[in-house]
């Protein structure tokens, strides 16, 4: 079985649990995990299972507005982050507009700052309705993980391959 891992990242927090996801899964699945900018249909093609996930932006999944509010944090020299390679590229948002539709199973994650999702708001919210609305049977609830100050949980990574070995377990 083929599982696809998209992500979109900004720090690199969600780059690190879309490699954990891609792990978790990888004993029951042929595993490619990449950057929501090189996400085209031919990596789609044959998928089992399509796992997408972003950061949570003002409540949501990313707007280039966000995207370039977190570039201009990292021009601060006391902010001590560093934006990934595509992190101004096009985001899960824009590649969702143009995506065709699709017959696979799908789950959805995020990361977001710790605390009450009421209040820190979950991109994997959105992220679930829009791979619903694009043809995906969802296999599993929306994930959150956690972000404390400017750095994934202490537990987050495995936390996310517990999360998708469970998944995998349940797809085989």
């Amino acid at each position: 079985m083929r599982a696809v891992v998209v992500y979109e990242s900004m720090f690199g927090n969600t780059h690190h649990i879309a490699d954990a996801v891609g792990t978790g899964l990888a004993p029951g699945f042929d595993v490619t995990v990449v950057p929501v900018s090189r996400a085209d249909p031919e990596v789609l093609r044959d998928a089992d299972l399509v796992v997408v996930g972003g950061p949570t932006h003002a409540h949501g999944m990313s707007r280039p507005v966000t995207r370039r509010g977190a570039a201009q944090m990292t021009a601060k020299p006391q902010s001590g982050q560093s934006l990934e390679p595509e992190a101004l590229a096009p985001g899960l948002r824009e590649w969702f507009a143009g995506l065709g539709t699709y017959h696979a199973k799908a789950a959805a994650f995020d990361t977001r700052a710790a605390g009450l999702a009421f209040f820190t708001g979950r991109a994997s919210k959105g992220v679930g309705r829009a791979l619903r609305r694009h043809g995906f049977d969802l296999a599993a609830k929306p994930e959150s993980f956690l972000v404390t100050g400017q750095r994934l949980g202490p537990d987050e990574e495995d936390r996310a391959k517990a999360w998708a070995a469970h998944l995998a377990s349940q797809l085989s």
